[in-house]
């Protein structure tokens, strides 16, 4: 047995149909930064910077922008114990499927099939066209960055392209939204890993789950905004307890 996770086994010990919740504290473990930390993304880059509004309206700002993409530490970030883990928890029918708020591509990339996660805040392994919404892989549009396009235009019509990840001022994609909620009404327990539970519209997913009375636990480093709706609250790094919560609990599940 395991001490530490004993209470978040109890709590989930019965459920059959988890829906695993993730956030950018999963993969600090992959080298890449969560949000809000001591060194969080918003501690070197303005939000601001993520707006929508500013991404189509300023040419150069979208330049730069281009550049700190196509450079970013995620894009060659491989998954770390705690995405196996939620990828070994899934498949062994104890959780009906994951919700993440990354971007990373870092579930696909641990195995998960691809009909088992909703990627609700987008793929940055794409770039999309807010005109006419055609998408192309990354590496095409790196590719044609290093030969010189500096603000790389939809080869279908000429319109603006972004990284294909929800900006502020940006509505969640619909069908996302639709696959994450039938997800939420057939679960039975909720597993939040590595969110601060700060982020809305997506943060209202697993707080439904918690509201109607079925366990939540949370896996995370440091309090999230709604810990009082916790049935247990694992502090700690994700890439450590997550392994060691689900060996237990598929070990109990077989």
């Amino acid at each position: 047995m395991d001490a530490l996770c004993d209470p978040a086994l109890d709590a989930l010990g019965g459920a059959d149909a988890i829906l695993v919740f993730t956030g950018a504290g999963i993969s600090t473990g992959s080298g890449i930064p969560d949000f809000r930390g001591p060194n969080g993304l918003w501690k070197r880059i303005d939000p601001d910077d993520f707006a929508l509004e500013r991404h189509l309206d300023d040419p150069a700002f979208r330049r730069s922008t281009w550049h700190r993409h196509l450079r970013s530490p995620f894009l060659g970030a491989v998954p770390n114990p705690g995405h196996h883990a939620v990828t070994r928890l899934v498949t062994s029918g104890r959780a009906l499927g994951v919700v993440t708020q990354n971007v990373d591509g870092l579930h696909r990339a641990a195995g998960l099939e691809p009909e088992l996660l909703v990627e609700i805040h987008g793929d940055a392994s794409r770039v999309a066209c807010v005109s006419c919404g055609a998408r192309e892989p990354i590496d095409d549009v790196a590719a044609r960055w290093e030969a010189g396009e500096e603000d790389p235009a939809c080869l279908r019509c000429g319109g603006i392209m972004k990284p294909d990840v929800v900006f502020f001022g940006e509505a969640l994609p619909r069908e996302a939204t639709i696959r994450a909620w039938a997800m939420a009404d057939r679960a039975d327990a909720v597993l939040v890993v590595g969110s601060s539970l700060s982020v809305y519209p997506a943060a209202s997913i697993p707080l439904e789950i918690a509201g109607r009375g079925d366990p939540m636990v949370v896996v995370n480093r440091g309090p999230t905004d709604h810990d009082p709706l916790a049935t247990v609250h694992l502090d700690g790094d994700a890439s450590d307890l997550l392994p060691r919560l689900v060996d237990a609990l598929v070990t109990t599940g077989s």
